[in-house]
């Protein structure tokens, strides 16, 4: 890896950064470039290993030392063994797989906790456009139109809260931000976006 080439982390993956403590096992599912796992590597001396689907994804990756598998996770994560990792992370993926429960489910089995973050559907104005414009919501957080989003199950906080509850789910800490500010009060309305870290009871 090459440190001069680190670029610095958008600030929801640096939020990501700060929760993960120094000389973790990382598993990051949909890396993309691998960019977190790099620093995390190269800053925390993690050891991480990514799970990305995108071929050009994983070729960023692989050029910068990053231990990565191509693989669909829609597939599940039945190749990694139970209590393998001590942090496993699902950054804005998770609105954007079939199976949600199912890879949440998995996630607890495979790490101790797990960091998972989403674009917050409850947001001010998600919820504007859908009651005044009629449409469905395209923000920062959510540039696409309805007809050519990979996103497929829209939550709220609540939602997730909820989620987390039924599959008995600890959350042990959660942040919100919207525009790249942490948000402190009435969360659910005023967050763009959410990050979870949570593990078993």
């Amino acid at each position: 890896m090459n440190p001069e080439k680190q670029q610095p982390l958008r600030d929801d993956l640096q939020l990501i950064f700060d929760w993960i403590k120094p000389h973790s096992k990382v598993l990051d599912l949909g890396c993309a470039d691998g960019r977190l796992l790099a620093a995390l590597v190269q800053q925390k001396h993690c050891q991480g290993y990514g799970v990305e689907i995108d071929t050009s994804g994983v070729l960023v990756a692989m050029r910068q030392g990053i231990n990565v598998i191509q693989a669909d996770l829609e597939e599940g994560l039945l190749h990694f063994k139970a209590n393998s990792f001590d942090t496993i992370i699902l950054s804005q993926t998770i609105q954007a797989m079939h199976n949600t429960e199912i890879i949440l489910q998995d996630m607890m089995r495979v790490a101790r906790q797990a960091i998972v973050s989403f674009p917050n559907f409850g947001y001010w104005r998600n919820r504007l456009q859908i009651g005044l414009q009629g449409h469905m919501p395209v923000s920062e957080r959510m540039p696409y139109q309805w007809y050519n989003t990979p996103n497929i199950h829209w939550c709220t906080l609540q939602d997730f809260d909820r989620l987390c509850e039924k599959n008995h789910i600890h959350i042990i800490e959660r942040a919100v931000m919207t525009n790249n500010r942490r948000i402190t009060w009435w969360p659910n309305l005023r967050a763009s976006l959410a990050f979870y870290r949570v593990g078993q009871p």
